[in-house]
């Protein structure tokens, strides 16, 4: 999606100014997204589509207000506690790229008829800030559960704050209080998101019956989150291997709080009707599957140049997944025996080396469980796409919410002079901010 520099002033801590449309500013790449009966003033209206230009740009400004004076009340209680704690949760939540969560949640309330009424995008922005700072909650938990020591290319925030500690790193004495300071920094950016989420209301002219309903998406896609990484771990002991079980955590660990929730959230906002409700959470629990399987992919496949992830790790992990699940049912059915006792020998292996991590990308391959997974994403972003085109949607906002949805599940686009990864994996995509593994 096209993205456009647009001005901090025009949307500060999150509350649109209507002189906004008097600023100088780039047109949007695409035609501005049509208005309902229900328009507000010229002024808020051009604000709002500097928004639609720019929605991860309008979260960040946002983002960036509210962080700045979380890090200020730490350091007002704690200086060593707002240098080591507060400010790297603040870092890395301004260092996420592409803002999908908050991208759903804006194109869901834009994609209403009532997505223009007095408080709701302003409403929508705070709520999309507590999305990305959920999101640093889980990514941090994730890395920290999952042992893994690079996030996004980088040093996972376990392992910096081991580092911190005495130097040691990951593999030193500082790892014990690296991990537990991450709980807690995990801890504290749930904290935030629910304290941003809070102040939503403070200066919302939203009715009451509009603030139950987010009130209680917000709460169920905390639970959900939770529940989905607790299956997630839960797959990894237990040894399951049921396709359905692989689908069941990919719901609750990605497709509910990654797409389907925040489409939720934005249309409840904008007050929106059963119906159009409906169809925006069916077309988001597909595209939010389809999702989670092209990361399952990435994770098998994907070259750690571009995921900003070591190669093979959800394989060492013996992570449940819907690829190896398949790959699994497959041997069995065939009769393959090798196939099976290898991926019953690798996979949840923690020493697993390269060729290991090889051997079995070519059974994944062998048994067509990759080309199953491929076709599954296939099918499931084709129905979100008709579950789009049921609902009573803005034509324009529709249009932008079918590229996502698209986008979520689509293979990385190769880089320029880009050579295919080892395994036969999807080439690898140009890095951004936040990597080609937005799941994680």
């Amino acid at each position: 999606m096209h993205r456009t520099r647009t001005s901090e002033s025009a949307w500060g801590n999150g509350r649109l100014r209507p002189g906004a449309a008097h600023e100088p500013r780039a047109a949007p790449a695409r035609g501005r997204v049509s208005h309902g009966p229900e328009s507000a003033a010229p002024g808020r209206a051009a604000a709002v589509h500097l928004v639609d230009a720019d929605v991860p740009g309008a979260v960040r400004e946002v983002l960036r207000g509210v962080l700045g004076e979380r890090v200020r009340e730490c350091a007002a209680l704690d200086a060593t506690f707002a240098a080591d704690v507060a400010e790297r949760v603040a870092d890395f939540t301004l260092g996420g790229g592409k803002r999908l969560r908050a991208q759903f949640l804006w194109w869901g309330l834009r994609s209403c008829t009532g997505g223009l009424r007095p408080g709701a995008a302003d409403t929508a922005l705070r709520l999309a800030a507590g999305l990305e700072l959920i999101q640093t909650c889980a990514l941090v938990h994730d890395d920290l559960m999952d042992g893994s020591p690079v996030r996004r290319g980088r040093p996972a925030l376990h392992v910096v704050l081991g580092a911190r500690h005495d130097g040691a790193g990951a593999a030193g004495p500082g790892e014990p209080f690296g991990r537990a300071a991450a709980v807690l920094a995990g801890d504290l950016a749930l904290s935030w998101a629910d304290d941003v989420v809070a102040e939503a209301w403070d200066a919302s002219s939203v009715s009451g019956e509009v603030r139950t309903r987010v009130r209680a998406l917000w709460r169920a896609m905390r639970t959900e989150m939770v529940a989905g990484q607790y299956l997630d771990l839960h797959g990894q002991v237990s040894g399951s291997r049921a396709v359905g079980a692989a689908i069941r955590t990919a719901t609750l660990k990605s497709a509910l709080y990654s797409v389907e929730r925040p489409l939720a959230l934005g249309a409840a906002l904008a007050g929106a009707d059963q119906r159009t409700t409906g169809a925006l959470c069916s077309a988001g629990r597909c595209a939010g599957i389809a999702f989670q399987l092209r990361d399952d992919l990435l994770g098998a496949f994907g070259d750690p140049r571009e995921t900003g992830k070591p190669a093979g790790d959800d394989l060492r992990d013996g992570k449940l997944t819907y690829l190896t699940a398949v790959a699994r049912a497959r041997a069995e059915a065939s009769g393959d025996r090798a196939a099976a006792a290898l991926l019953d020998r690798c996979l949840g292996n923690p020493s697993l080396g390269d060729e290991g991590v090889e051997r079995v990308r070519e059974v994944l391959v062998e048994t067509g469980a990759r080309d199953v997974t491929e076709a599954k994403i296939s099918r499931l972003v084709a129905v979100a796409h008709r579950h789009l085109a049921s609902a009573p949607l803005l034509p324009d906002a529709q249009a932008r919410l079918r590229e996502l949805t698209g986008a979520v599940a689509a293979p990385p686009v190769p880089a320029a002079g880009a050579a295919r990864p080892a395994g036969g994996g999807p080439q690898p995509a140009e890095h951004d901010e936040e990597g080609v593994r937005w799941a994680r």
